[in-house]
Order: structure tokens, then sequence, then C-alpha cells
């Protein structure tokens, strides 16, 4: 009697095992599958790191589960200008991204973490800010896989810096590079193709990657196309010479045949907002010649990037350093104050960023402000902050119009990134300001410019934070609710969604995203941060491919 009873409790607890079909099932959520397409109310099964089915699991178990009644549940957005290489390195949590529901960070905007000599990572160390770490790689993919293995909450990838190219083979001469030089770099950029880099990038308005021609541009794109890469950049110029400067991506794009896209596309100055119609045709008409030209954007009329680009060219040539030392010397003082043009009045000029303590008293600070406290011209002051702070000082630039960005977000081509590091607000991170796109670049997407300004249903922003770059980098099994794909979800409410951060109290984080999953791990539970860090390495198409 005794041994049948035990048969039939095993038997029991048998059935009970078996019914447990899936480790997570998120049930009846409103799902955004990342198409476009109109959502759809069911429920999500998911084991292990991947999405193993949709639709009606009200008969299923899971180990756990969440109920999304009422909630929008779409695949992790994927920030496609990320600067979050050295802050990930000291807080791999990644906080002020994963409460938007950004899962994948694409970092690499003309510079990158790789490939690397020892002279560069000499000045790497040179110049590293308040975050100190270790440099324990060479080239981009081991330190991708470095982030990896020390721990991120969000996926990682990048491209390869024309800059860090040219940086590693010629240094920061301003001169066309030789034949024997592009093939060098040419080189360099296949390894790293085939570690897994998804593309080529450029920034054109910074040297050492400004000093290259269209020529080498194009080379480079040729390896990149030949491991079914893209081609992204700043462009040489997002004002006076804007179209000059598209004509060239276009030309780029054409010539290597592969796709491109423009990084965080703009027309800055009020006296350039015009064009933006213009740029606009130029991109539907390369679109409709065949080309894939897509572009990116941040959710602000203001961008942020170095103090030092109003400076003359003359005096910015050879990189910062260089720079630096070009304004301490006082028989060049009068001939750069002569040669200064702001392309931006110093009213519309805000510092956030300082190297040296004693200057963050000016953060938060127009410079205006700053050379009126000062008794100074703007002129003047800006180079003795840039002197004194040795660096090239983080400004924001008020310099676009809302009515442009209202134009553009509506592109069906436009995806998003932040241009911004991926911070904790707290710690470390609070020394310095930043910019707001840090902290709200997506969820104005889904909040201020489809809920409230409806510029386009909420299927269409979550595809164009999903899909649409997934495709674009041609990376697996990632930017969509599908079976067999990657279980990177957010879970957020649409009527709350919205950001906070502001220019002038940045570091507050977006609300409205409750749940976020990576690679089928939490990383945001209830809004709040689970410390868990499951972020990996994505490759890029051309991971481990042979070319003849």
């Amino acid at each position: 009697m005794k041994k049948i009873s035990l048969i039939a409790l095993s038997m029991v607890i048998l059935s009970c095992a078996e019914s447990v079909k899936y480790d997570l099932i998120l049930r009846n959520g409103t799902i955004y599958d990342g198409s476009g397409n109109t959502p759809v109310t069911g429920d999500i099964g998911v084991n292990a790191d991947t999405i193993s089915a949709i639709g009606d699991l009200s008969a299923e178990r899971a180990k756990a589960e969440i109920d999304a009644r009422g909630l929008a549940v779409a695949p992790g957005f994927i920030n496609m200008l990320s600067w979050a290489n050295v802050s990930l390195i000291e807080d791999g949590c990644s906080q002020s991204d994963i409460r938007q529901g950004v899962t994948l960070e694409v970092m690499g905007e003309g510079r990158s973490m790789g490939p690397w000599n020892n002279r560069m990572k000499q000045e790497a160390r040179e110049n590293q800010g308040d975050i100190k770490y270790d440099i324990e790689w060479t080239t981009l993919g081991e330190y991708l896989s470095y982030l990896e293995n020390r721990g991120v909450s969000t996926n990682v990838t990048s491209f390869v810096g024309n800059g860090t190219l040219r940086q590693h083979v010629i240094g920061y001469e301003d001169r066309v590079a030789t034949d024997a030089e592009i093939e060098q770099m040419k080189e360099l950029l296949a390894a790293s193709m085939k570690e897994g880099a998804v593309g080529i990038s450029s920034s054109l308005l910074y040297a050492p990657s400004s000093s290259a021609s269209t020529t080498e541009l194009i080379e480079l794109a040729k390896v990149a196309s030949d491991y079914d890469g893209m081609y992204i950049s700043h462009i040489r110029s997002e004002g006076d010479e804007l179209f000059e400067s598209i004509r060239e991506l276009i030309t780029i794009s054409r010539k290597a045949n592969l796709p491109a896209e423009i990084y965080h596309l703009k027309a800055s100055g009020e006296n350039n907002w015009w064009k933006m119609d213009s740029v606009l045709s130029m991109i539907k008409n390369a679109r409709s010649e065949g080309l894939s030209i897509t572009a990116d954007m941040y959710t602000y009329p203001a961008s942020s990037t170095g103090l030092h680009v109003q400076l003359p060219a003359w005096v910015r040539e050879g990189g910062v350093e260089a720079t630096i030392e070009r304004l301490a010397n006082v028989g060049l003082r009068e001939r750069i104050l002569s040669d200064i043009e702001f392309q931006h009045s110093p009213d519309k000029i805000l510092l956030v960023g300082f190297k040296n303590p004693d200057l963050r008293v000016h953060a938060g600070k127009r410079l205006s402000e700053i050379a009126q406290k000062l008794g100074k011209s703007a002129e003047e002051t800006m180079i003795d902050l840039i002197v004194e702070d040795d660096s090239r000082i983080q400004v924001v630039y008020f310099s676009m119009s809302d009515e442009n960005i209202a134009k553009k977000i509506v592109r069906p081509w436009m995806s998003f990134c932040s241009d911004a590091g991926s911070m904790t607000a707290d710690g470390i991170f609070l020394k310095q300001s930043t910019h707001p796109r840090a902290y709200g670049s997506f969820v104005r997407v889904l909040g201020k410019y489809s809920r409230d300004m409806k510029l386009f249903p909420l299927e269409e922003g979550i595809r164009r934070l999903t899909s649409l770059p997934a495709e674009n980098l041609k990376i697996k099994k990632r930017g969509r609710l599908q079976t067999g794909y990657f279980a990177d979800i957010v879970i957020f409410d649409p009527e709350r969604v919205n950001d906070v951060a502001t220019f002038e109290a940045p570091h507050q984080y977006a609300e409205g995203v409750l749940h976020v999953f990576v690679n089928g791990v939490q990383v945001l539970k209830n809004g709040q941060h689970t410390n868990a860090k499951p972020g990996r390495f994505v490759k890029g198409p051309g991971f481990r491919k042979a070319i003849n």
C-alpha cells in the first residue's frame, strides 16, 4: 500500500513538472511586435534567452509570470549612437538607458575602443577623466568581449571608427593618406569586421577623422561592404556646408555599394534651418535611386559636443592636445582671437562637462554668463577655460528648431539615439552635468511625440526604435517579438511613459517603463533595476566571414 502511494505521489510530481512549459510567461499584454503592424493582445512564453511562443498561453504554466494587462509589450529598443563605452566600465547597469527600455548600445561614432596600439593606449590612459580604468584589450572585439565578461545589463556592439584607424596608422597628421596607409587601415578594419563589428563610422568634424578624403572613406567602406556592414557618419558639416556633406555620404554609399546612415541628422544654426526640407528631399531621391540611406536623431532641439569646435579649423588641427598647446601660446593669442567666429551665440552655449574640479562651479551656466562674471569677452573666456581645464570642455548648443524635429521624426527611415553615455543618477556620474538626452531621448518618442503630439502611432514609433535599426545593422534575431528571437523585451505604460530630465537638472530617470528583459533575464522589475547583467556582445553580419 505504501509502495503504491509513493508511485502515485511520484506521478503527481512528474505531471506538475511537465506542465511547467516555460521559464517565463508575459500575460495579457498589448503586443507591439516591432513590425509597425496593429498590436494584438496576447501572451509571450520565454525559455532561457529565447521567445518560444506568442499567442494564447492561458492553458500553460511557467516558473515566473507577469500580468501585463493594459501595458505595452515591445522588443527592446536600440540606441544607434551610444557613448556608453566608458560609463559601462564604471557601472555596467546602464541605468539611464535600461530605464527607457534600451537593450542594445551601438557604439563607435568616428572613434572606437579598438583597434589600439600601445601609443593609443597610453593616450587613452592620460585622457581619462573621473572614471579610471585599466586597458585590458587591444582590438575592438576584445573590448566588447571584455564588457560582456565584466558584466553589463545591455547588449553591446560597435562600429569601427575611421578616426581610430587613422590614428593607428598615421597619427594626427592632417594630410591625405598614402595608398600603403589606406591598405593598412583596410586590413585593420577587415580584422575588426571578422570580430563582429557592424561597419565603418566617421566623425568628420573632428580630428583625425576629418583628415580623411572621400576617396579614403570609399575604400574603407568597400571593406565594410565585403562583410555586409554599413557606413555611418557624423557628416563634415551640419550647418553651412550641409548639402555638400550629405552629397558626400550618398556618394560613398553609391561607390562602395553599402547602406549609409547619417548620425543625428540636423540643420545646425538658425541661418541653416531652412535647409532641412531640401536635405529630406535629397535623402528621398537617393532612396528612390535604390540606395539604402537612413538617419538617426536624438529628440531634443539642442546638440552637445566640445566647446573647442567654436575655434578656427587651423587651431584645432592635430586634435585636442595640439589645440590646447596653440591656445596656451601667448604669441598666437591675438591671431586666434581675431579668427574666432562663433557658429553659435555665446548665450546659446551651455557648459556641462569639466575635467578640472575647480572649474565645475561654471557647470550649468551659459558662456555669456561666465564671460560677464569674469569680466572678459566670450572669446577670451573660451580660450582661458579650455586651457585651464586641459580639455575640449563638453557643452550643449541650443542650435536646432522644434519645427525641424517634427519634420525629421515622422520619416519612416529615421531611428533614434542618445549620443550620450548610459549613466546612473548617483555617485561619480553626478560630478558632471550632461545633456538630458542621456535620460530621455527614447521615451520622448513614445510619450511626447507619439502620445502627446500624435505625430505617428505608437506601433510606428516602436518599429523605428526596434526592427528598423536591427535590419539596418543586419543583426540576427533581435528587434522583433517573434518566436526564435532573443528575449529582449520592454514592458511600459503608454499613458505614463515620460521623460523627466531637463537641461537644468539632467540626472533624472525616465518614468513609465516597468519591466525590461535582456536575453530572457529581467534587469528592470517594477521600475527598479535588479542588478542583473546578462548583456552580450552582439556580432555583426561579417563575424568570422571568409572573403575570397
